[in-house]
């Protein structure tokens, strides 16, 4: 009879506030995703209340809660994520005009360029100071490709770039840049919008909005 199997788990933004960056757990033979979790709360009580908005990932990839484990794999446990050309993470400024150049051609009649930037109010009125993405790289830079390939496939001619920023960003500055270039202005828009909302839906990154007198973790699309 196979004895335990190990596997490590990563938590990220809240989650990882309250269980730690990294654990590791041994888990009986054919034990899910879902007994993972369970593991976690059982460990970190405090978790239990998120598990409805919670989404698992094994190796790097979204699955579902009955998903099997084996020994040595990597399994994450991700809040609500609040995504042709160059597509990745950077944790430095935004080169709008070099992504914007990167996808022009001649046989693009339009170019569609999305920024979105840090703001200095949240939308209860609160002064912010400055922002912070948290990120899962290894799963997120393969999650942004998925979604502007998609909106290629989607949208055939046009042609997508988009960087996400990691790290604090300051007030002002670029966080997220998207850029469809295409022969007609109606695939750009529409391909950009399909970008931006495949980000907010499914790239596992989380927002802190930092005030003077504390900090918050957002939802998607806040």
């Amino acid at each position: 009879m196979a004895g335990p199997m190990r596997v490590t788990v990563r938590t990220f933004a809240i989650l990882r506030e309250l269980a730690g960056d990294r654990a590791s757990l041994e888990l009986a033979e054919g034990c899910t995703l879902a007994d993972a979790w369970r593991a976690m709360e059982r460990a970190h009580p405090a978790l239990a209340p998120h598990r409805e908005f919670v989404r698992g990932a094994r190796n790097g990839a979204y699955a579902p809660w009955d998903q099997p484990l084996s020994d040595g794999d990597e399994v994450a446990f991700l809040p609500p994520v609040s995504g042709g050309g160059p597509t990745g993470l950077t944790d430095g400024p935004l080169d709008v005009p070099a992504l914007e150049a990167s996808v022009a051609g001649l046989g693009h009649g339009a170019l569609v360029t999305f920024v979105g930037r840090a703001r200095d109010r949240s939308d209860d009125g609160r002064q912010v100071v400055e922002l912070e993405y948290e990120v899962y790289p290894e799963m997120a830079e393969a999650v942004l490709q998925e979604i502007a390939g998609e909106a290629e496939a989607r949208w055939p001619g046009v042609v997508v770039a988009v960087v996400h920023r990691t790290g604090i960003v300051p007030i002002g500055q670029a966080a997220v840049a998207i850029v469809a270039a295409a022969p007609h202005r109606s695939d750009a828009y529409d391909a950009n919008r399909f970008v931006i909302e495949g980000i907010k839906e499914r790239l596992p990154i989380w927002k802190r909005e930092r005030f003077v007198d504390g900090s918050e973790w957002k939802r998607p699309g806040a």
